[in-house]
């Protein structure tokens, strides 16, 4: 056995199991929900106290009914590791100060047989966009498998390709990382990011890096929604500014369900 360590805990959110719980159940408890079995999310991966809360909007919904997912799918771009394409990994596990969690290696591997992806525990070692997800996800589901991908620079078609393969699996939830423009002033932000999630709310594979960091995963993902008639519905638009103050430079943030 095999184990992908937590490596921003501590810095993106916390390492004490006991705080981070705390953290974690107060923001799902802070916002409001909406009549929505999703089946798929798309959700920033900031540190909490940045994007938590606009998180916590999309991992609402689980809460309703948890027991429909047994298998999620998590989809975040690559930030430290030049690739191209799409990359699993090969340990058995993803961990967290709130546990371990089994990856589905079974799909991993299937992915990779069919050329869809490539292994590489380098593309997982040091990525965030992923493990800011997992404690929302222990949070509001007793038990899952994981499937974790890392989207390098790739075509919409390929990332679609990929989710046609495991997205459609019953008992799957569909998770998307990523954040929105980048070091803006706030006016600016709030401008660039609405014009970016019309572009997603209107099935729009057009992003690019400076749209969203997760670009290349969120085109494959509106693809692969067009081709299956899934239902995109925003849940919250903030950004950096909102929740720390500073509005010089902020980071856009937004989360949608996929019904």
């Amino acid at each position: 056995m095999t184990e992908r360590v937590a490596v921003v805990a501590g810095s993106f959110y916390p390492d004490s199991k006991q705080v981070l719980e705390t953290e974690v159940n107060a923001m799902l408890a802070k916002v409001s929900s909406q009549d929505i079995t999703p089946k798929a999310l798309i959700v920033p991966h900031a540190g909490y106290c940045y994007s938590g809360e606009v998180a916590a909007y999309a991992y609402k919904l689980l809460q309703k009914h948890p027991e429909n997912y047994h298998r999620v799918v998590l989809l975040g771009p690559s930030h430290r590791v030049p690739l191209q394409g799409c990359a699993v990994t090969s340990h058995d596990t993803y961990s967290t100060p709130l546990g371990k969690i089994p990856v589905d290696t079974e799909y991993c591997a299937q992915l990779v047989e069919q050329g869809l992806a490539i292994e590489s525990d380098q593309a997982h070692m040091w990525e965030h966009s992923l493990e800011v997800q997992l404690p929302f996800l222990q949070a509001c589901l007793p038990q899952f498998n994981l499937v974790p991908v890392v989207v390098g620079d790739c075509p919409s078609g390929t990332v679609a390709k990929l989710l046609n393969q495991v997205a459609m699996l019953p008992g799957t939830l569909t998770v998307i990382s990523t954040d929105l423009s980048h070091f803006h002033n706030y006016n600016q932000a709030r401008s660039l990011d609405t014009k970016t999630v019309g572009e997603i709310l209107d099935y729009m594979p057009i992003l690019e890096p400076t749209d969203a960091c997760g670009c290349h995963a969120v085109n494959g993902f509106l693809t692969f929604c067009q081709q299956h008639n899934w239902q995109i519905n925003l849940l919250k638009l903030a950004n950096s500014g909102d929740y720390q103050g500073d509005k010089n430079g902020v980071v856009g943030y937004a989360s949608f369900a996929i019904s």
